[in-house]
């Protein structure tokens, strides 16, 4: 005959229950960690490839072309230019270059 108990589990559920959940915990750290493994392994395997196949993408700025704000006009450089000259930055030939090569002569 046996007899059923009720109450606290005895020693050896006790055990089997720790048992059980000490094996799902590590199964569940494992598969945590190869997800993140793998993850990790994609993520450089994509860097490696975009390094070697993906052709560099040019700046912005030099995809965009030249926007002028509107102090930017012809006046203003060659009142740069005769600052510079004034300066001593620039000699009478180099300022008279310059200033030919902005006004189109």
């Amino acid at each position: 005959m046996l007899i059923r108990r009720f109450g606290r589990p005895g020693l050896l559920g006790l055990a089997a229950r720790t048992a059980v959940v000490a094996g799902t915990a590590t199964a569940t750290a494992g598969a945590i960690r190869g997800h993140q493994m793998r993850k990790a392994e994609e993520q450089q395997e994509a860097a490696a490839y975009e390094q070697q196949y993906v052709p560099q993408a040019a700046p912005v700025a030099a995809q965009q072309p030249a926007v002028q704000s509107p102090g930017s006009g012809l006046t203003d450089k060659i009142k740069e230019l005769a600052e510079l000259h004034s300066s001593g930055a620039l000699t009478d030939a180099e300022f008279s270059a310059a200033k030919q090569q902005l006004l189109g002569v």
